[in-house]
């Protein structure tokens, strides 16, 4: 099966624009699924697939998980439909399950600004990863982009003049997104003093660098964030998307409109984003519980 999943590997990169973390998910998922009926595509009837389903759910998986893993059989059975190697979709009544929405972990906004103020005191020492560690996080927190979006920026995405980025999003969808003047300052900074320092012949385009001077890696880019977020008193354990939600209900908070809002996180739906409503809804309650007397 190694040589058709490479090839549906191809087809979910050139023509689904799915990104290599999405591929690799699919693709283990569909490993797994072969393992599990013992064969190849004559093996792939809807009880199979349910059987599968209902194995992994048994052993744990998570309702996302599960979706994620009905999306993958899914998609690569209506390619396989396509390229003629199905005389019928064995999943096409497959049901995908309802991920539950959980209410994400913010930062307080004071919290976010304890963050930005020990990421500068580490950054006056002039040293370049702390100079490029404390862009990593304001630019995360000022612009809501995803993690993987932040790591393949280049210079040329850049315009400071106008204090935006263009960033390339799920799908190659192409956004644009402005960041604030401490972000710019941290921007400023890490061009000037900081990437020269690290970059190499071979650093090529690429914004910001690890050590050795290659592109960063969003392993890194996480264990940043989770490193600094340690640092707050009482700040919640997040990574990159936890800043994303911040940014969001923070947004929200402070009067932004919800589709703007949309556009700048590069959603697809409305309905994704209004996941932030309840979550300014949630804080609002919980403030009121703490504080109301009659709560």
């Amino acid at each position: 099966m190694e040589p058709l999943l490479e090839e549906f590997d191809e087809y979910l990169a050139l023509q689904r624009g799915r990104s290599a973390h999405t591929r690799r998910a699919y693709l283990g998922d569909l490993r797994s699924l072969f393992d599990f009926t013992g064969g190849g595509l004559d093996t792939l009837t809807l009880p199979r697939l349910r059987s599968w389903l209902a194995a992994q759910a048994g052993a744990g998986a998570a309702r996302t998980t599960l979706a994620r893993r009905t999306s993958a059989i899914k998609t690569f059975t209506a390619w396989a439909l396509h390229r003629g190697l199905l005389g019928s979709d064995p999943a096409a009544r497959l049901q995908t399950p309802k991920a539950h929405r959980t209410l994400p972990s913010v930062l307080r906004k004071e919290q976010a600004l304890d963050a930005m103020d020990a990421l500068n005191s580490g950054a006056q020492q002039g040293d370049p990863i702390a100079l490029r560690d404390r862009l990593i996080v304001e630019m995360l927190y000022a612009t809501g982009i995803r993690v993987s979006e932040l790591c393949g920026l280049d210079i040329d995405d850049v315009d400071r003049s106008r204090r935006v980025l263009r960033v390339l999003g799920k799908g190659n969808k192409e956004r644009t997104v402005p960041f604030g003047e401490p972000a710019e300052r941290a921007l400023a900074a890490w061009l000037d003093s900081g990437r020269p320092a690290v970059a190499k012949p071979t650093s090529g385009a690429a914004l910001l660098l690890g050590s050795r001077g290659a592109r960063l890696d969003q392993r890194q880019a996480r264990t940043v964030v989770h490193q600094t977020m340690s640092a707050v008193d009482g700040a919640p354990d997040i990574g990159p998307h936890g800043l994303r939600h911040s940014a969001a209900t923070h947004l929200l908070e402070g009067g932004a409109d919800l589709r703007v809002v949309q556009e700048l996180l590069g959603h697809s739906t409305l309905a994704t984003t209004q996941l932030y409503t309840h979550v300014t809804v949630a804080r609002l309650r919980a403030v009121h519980d703490q504080a109301h007397p009659r709560a």
